[in-house]
Formats: C-alpha cells, structure tokens, sequence
C-alpha cells in the first residue's frame, strides 16, 4: 500500500486474523501443484517473470528439509509463517546461512526470496492466484478488464512482507490492466529489479517517475510532468513501435517499509545517472480510498497503492493534451476494483463472524 503507515500492536492482531491461513496449510497441497515451485506456477501469482534463482533454492531448501523430517511443513498467521517443529529446525538453519553472507544485498536478497518461499509454499491450495484472495471469496469473475494507455506503464515495487496478502491492492492494477500494463518487482529479488531498472534505462530518465511524497525534496505534482516527444495523436490502443513508454513507480508496501524501498531506488538510481535527486511525483488531489473503512491509515493524505494509481490517473486526465487517452474510464476502472475488493473483504469478515468496524487511526484533522 502506497503512502500507508505500519499498524499499530492492536491492529497488527486483526490484521493477522485477516490474513490466516488454515494451519493444515501445506506445502504439497493444492490446485495440482506438489513439490517444487514451477515456472508456470510463479507465473500465475501475478507475473511475467521466470522463477527467480534465489526463490527458487530457498523452496529446494525448504522441501528437502521436510523430506529429511518426515514431517509436513505447516503453514498459519499473517505473512504464511511456518508452525511447529520444523519451524525451529528451519528457523536455525536460516539463521546460520543469513550470517555467513558476505555483504547486506546479499543479506536484503536472502531475506526476501525466503519471505517469498515461505507465501509460495504457505497460499498453495488456499488463495486464488490471481486475486491472492481464499478460494471461497475469489472475486476475479467480478474485475472488469481495461486497456492502459499504452504510452504509460505502472511498475508495483512490492515489498516481500506484501505478496500474496489478501488486502493488498497493488494486485488490482495487473488484475485490470494486464501484467505488462502494471508490472510486479519484488524488492530485494535481482532478476526483478534488473528487469525494472532495463526498462528505465531503454525509456530514459526523462520518462521515469515515483509516485512517493519524499520529504527531504520538493516532489513535483502531475502538472508537472512533461510529455515531450510523445505522439499526442496515437489512440489509447497504439503506439510507434520505436516509443518507449512512460515508468510510473509505486511503492508497495507499509508506510515504514516504504523507507527502504525508496532508499533502494535512490542507490540505483545514482549508481546509474550520478543524479541524487529521484524524480518523485506527488498527488494534488488526494483523498482516502474506499479501502479507508476497513484497513484505516495514520492520516486523510495517505492511501492505498491502487487508490494512489488511480488518483494520478485523474489527475492525468486533467491535461488537456492527455484528454484523449481515456484516464477518466481507466480511474473508474480501477476505483470499481477496489469497491469489489473491499466487498469481498467485508463478506468474508462477515461469514467468519469478525467484524467490519475498524478503529480509526489518523489522529490529526483531515486535509
């Protein structure tokens, strides 16, 4: 969730109730898939890449264990944390391999691919792999497909404590516009994050924004952006084959995680063009999402991924010269999304018996 803020302690409990998986979850179980994670498989959770070398050993790991055990790994809680016995034996063994790594990338990529394991192995047979929702309350039926502008491209920088949660809403945008439309990078998986940073490089700097209010700068508004060298005649549905796209960033994750997502970028983003200053974008026109009711944030001008996507969609459509691309149907698109995502949600606290009614946490005037 873009622009949102770690939950409290309290919260942090419903959060995780939310969230829980079934404590049978296992690793061999579920729609077909057993063993190790496939090619196909990762794919179906919500991207175009093949299975990065880093999950994929740590899922090699994990199941190589439990055959050594005898023991079916179990899965409960938010996150698909591992239960039990095998818990502790893998817990150690973890332990040991993150302090032999030589450096903190080394370190960041260890923890991240295990963070992503452990969901892979833990949602199997339990979430839908499109809508990261239960199987029961799948909502994909209800999601409404749109065409993005194809001269602009959104890219979700997720972080791994993100994937596969249910209440998280930068799923919608691929689930709306397509995966290469609206692309998943995992923070702190290389092959991810090199295949984000190739596309920058072949677009230009000049066609790169974050979405990210850094405080430490001034950002710029989308009244801002400038859109030279565009094609102002191609429709909604064309482009030159020789035009790169326009890259806008969001940053997926918790307000305090949100941090070191930024941090991260800014290194690569010096280490490529020398440049300190990131090119960061805020919204002028922001307002709480729908998703407000029942995931609350600190305060009015912070939102969710998917309400910030489509806050700069409207505000793209106030460019005269962008007036032709639809932004208006595209926003609704993704603002109907989120309405289906937070009944989904609702019902399904409804049928558990939990309730709908959240504490509100912005402890200040709204703006």
């Amino acid at each position: 969730m873009a622009f949102s803020a770690e939950p409290a302690p309290v919260e942090e409990k419903v959060e995780s109730e939310e969230e829980s998986l079934p404590a049978t979850a296992a690793a061999g179980g579920g729609a077909g898939d057993a063993g190790e994670v496939s090619h196909e498989e990762w794919r179906r959770w919500g991207t175009s890449s093949p299975l990065p070398a880093a999950v994929d050993a740590v899922v090699r790991e994990l199941l190589e264990m439990e055959a050594a055990a005898g023991e079916k790994m179990r899965f409960g809680g938010v996150g698909s944390k591992l239960k039990g016995d095998f818990k502790d034996v893998e817990d150690k063994k973890h332990r040991a391999v993150y302090e032999m790594l030589a450096d903190s990338d080394q370190k960041l990529q260890y923890y991240s691919a295990r963070q992503i394991g452990c969901r892979l192995l833990g949602s199997r047979g339990y979430l839908c792999q499109k809508c990261w929702l239960p199987a029961a309350d799948c909502m994909c039926s209800n999601i409404v497909p749109c065409n993005l502008w194809r001269g602009m491209k959104f890219w979700l920088y997720m972080h791994p404590k993100d994937f596969l949660r249910q209440n998280n809403t930068g799923k919608l945008l691929w689930q709306v516009f397509g995966i290469q439309a609206a692309q998943l990078c995992l923070f702190g998986i290389q092959e991810h994050e090199d295949i984000m940073w190739d596309a920058f490089q072949r677009s230009g700097k000049g066609k790169i924004s974050f979405l990210y209010p850094n405080k430490s700068t001034i950002p710029k508004s989308v009244k801002d952006l400038k859109f030279d060298g565009l094609s102002l005649t191609s429709d909604i549905h064309e482009m030159s084959s020789h035009e790169e796209p326009f890259n806008f960033v969001l940053l997926d994750g918790t307000w305090s995680n949100s941090a070191a997502l930024y941090r991260r970028l800014k290194e690569r983003w010096t280490a490529i063009w020398g440049d300190e200053g990131i090119p960061c974008i805020s919204l002028s026109t922001l307002s709480a999402s729908v998703m407000h009711k029942l995931r609350p944030q600190p305060a009015w001008d912070r939102t969710c991924t998917a309400a910030a996507a489509a806050g700069l969609l409207w505000e793209l459509n106030l460019r005269p010269e962008l007036s032709m691309f639809e932004f208006e149907k595209q926003a609704e698109a993704v603002e109907c999304s989120l309405d289906i995502l937070l009944d989904a949600l609702t019902t399904r606290r409804v049928r558990l018996g939990r309730s709908i009614t959240r504490k509100q946490r912005h402890n200040r005037n709204c703006i």
